[in-house]
């Protein structure tokens, strides 16, 4: 029965949710604030009370939280929970889900599967080798902090950065390794990661950058220059993929990283079937190109669009990209998307506690990075928005507020 068909007969309507990280749990309950009343179920591979992520690099590895579970009644608002189960295949012309406990129907599916991580290759099974992306991962780490092991981490990305951070706070003796020149390569320019490279020194961490990983033995870990570096554990932060393996010969198309292609309704290439969160990309108007964002707002943003689209309404999605990171005693914040910027500009100083970077093209902010300084990036955001020209001249002046820069 297709979406239309349903709502012309107005029969009973199942929604199926898999997935029940941030993105599946705030699909679910967005449907139930925009007044669907059919049944929907969400469906988890892990057996834990849906929970949510950010945490788990601090506070949960750290034991000032046991736990990160979402504060939601979900019989409250008659959502089923189905967790500890794992989703096998799609059939969609049957509009059936396989699944560990057996096949589900349904009339609308959302897909939420989020993304999982990198794998060292070689390093699969290898005693005191860990990820750290769920809560399981987060209880395995937190006696290796108690007791204060040397640590090598393998990655300076965000994951990587956040993770050093906390294990310096718990006293442990750190060491970061990237294979490329600086941290956060993949992500940023090189000027503008070149004052976070200092950060680590500053708190205490070793950064070794341009160092490969070439085995890692009981006790060390050793670099393909020969280099054996002490580690009681080592923690492996080389970037996630979308978790949509599983779909194969569904016929739901897939990216080049292998997220669900969706439109720009979050709507897949088949009937009925949606894509949320770091499983899927979308084409941005704003920026003219397909973006795919592993952040929390994502994943907290695009499900109001699948609620809404579920219940009938065009809804259009293309927001502002938004993430933040705590790391090394600062809050970094970043908004937008810079690849296709034409110039940019500095306001404060790098090597100081407080500064921002701004992206433009044409004269409109496109992207804007900020460290310590919020009230850029609340500005910077609507200032992203709203599309308005800037003068490039005013950017560089941090007393004033950024949206004085309005031309």
């Amino acid at each position: 029965m297709s979406e239309q068909t349903q709502k012309s007969t107005g029969g009973p309507r199942r929604v199926v949710v898999v997935g029940a990280g941030m993105a599946g749990v705030q699909t679910a309950v967005a449907l139930r604030e925009q007044g669907f009343t059919g049944t929907v179920t969400l469906i988890g591979a892990e057996p834990h009370q849906p929970y949510d992520r950010p945490p788990l690099s601090k506070a949960v590895l750290l034991g000032t939280a046991e736990g990160s579970a979402f504060d939601i009644d979900f019989e409250a608002l008659s959502l089923r929970l189905r967790l500890g189960c794992e989703a096998l295949a799609v059939h969609p012309a049957e509009h059936v889900l396989d699944t560990s406990e057996g096949p589900v129907p349904y009339d609308v599916l959302v897909l939420a599967t989020g993304a999982e991580p990198v794998r060292l290759p070689g390093t699969e099974g290898v005693p005191g080798v860990h990820l750290l992306r769920t809560l399981d991962d987060a209880a395995r780490l937190r006696p290796v902090l108690a007791g204060r092991q040397d640590i090598v981490v393998v990655g300076a990305g965000w994951i990587g950065a956040e993770f050093a951070t906390a294990a310096r706070e718990a006293g442990c003796a750190v060491t970061v390794v990237e294979a490329a020149g600086r941290p956060l390569a993949g992500a940023l320019p090189a000027e503008v990661t070149a004052p976070m490279a200092a950060w680590y020194a500053e708190s205490g961490v070793t950064l070794r950058t341009h160092a490969r990983v070439e085995r890692i033995e009981p006790g060390a870990v050793v670099l393909d220059d020969g280099t054996r570096l002490p580690a009681g554990a080592v923690v492996v932060g080389i970037g996630a993929r979308p978790a949509t393996a599983w779909l194969a010969g569904s016929g739901i198309e897939l990216g080049a990283h292998g997220e669900v292609l969706a439109d720009d309704h979050l709507h897949t290439s088949v009937p009925d079937v949606y894509a949320v969160g770091d499983c899927a990309s979308f084409p941005s108007a704003r920026y003219g190109e397909r973006l795919l964002v592993h952040h929390w707002d994502n994943a907290l943003q695009g499900p109001r669009t699948v609620a809404a689209h579920v219940m009938g309404q065009a809804a259009v999605y293309d927001p502002v990209p938004y993430f933040w990171s705590e790391q090394f005693g600062r809050f970094v914040q970043y908004a937008g998307h810079h690849t296709a910027a034409d110039s940019m500009v500095w306001r404060g100083d790098p090597n100081g506690p407080a500064w921002s970077v701004c992206w433009l093209r044409e004269n409109r902010l496109v992207a804007l990075l900020a460290v310590g300084r919020p009230r850029d990036v609340a500005q910077g955001r609507r200032l992203i928005e709203s599309g308005r020209p800037l003068d490039p001249a005013l950017l560089p002046d941090a007393s004033r507020p950024l949206k004085a820069a309005v031309a």
